[in-house]
């Protein structure tokens, strides 16, 4: 998948124009849920056991307060609460469906 065409931090949220022309806004509180962190998600060893995480909950006031992109493939979120380890694939990102 191509990078976005153009990614901002706006206030709370991460404003995404892909190069199809789709645009996501997404909130930093949802960013922070859904961190593909191994934090937050766990890590499953070769015998497919997870270790860790606990998985998605909530992070009220949490905002992106900076970012870097990994090569040409994700991004890294840095936020408010000092969490900035997980990598955002440009398909994992483009997958995320704001709920509210």
């Amino acid at each position: 998948m191509r990078p976005p065409r153009d990614l901002q931090i706006i206030g709370d949220f991460v404003a995404i124009t892909w190069e199809d022309g789709r645009e996501q806004c997404l909130r930093a509180e949802l960013l922070r849920e859904v961190s593909p962190s191994a934090e937050n998600m766990g890590e499953v060893d070769i015998l497919g056991q997870r270790w860790g995480g606990d998985g998605p909950r909530r992070f009220p006031g949490v905002t992106v307060t900076g970012m870097s992109r990994v090569g040409n493939y994700a991004v890294t979120f840095e936020f408010s609460d000092g969490h900035r380890t997980g990598i955002y694939s440009w398909e994992y990102l483009s997958a995320i469906e704001e709920t509210k």
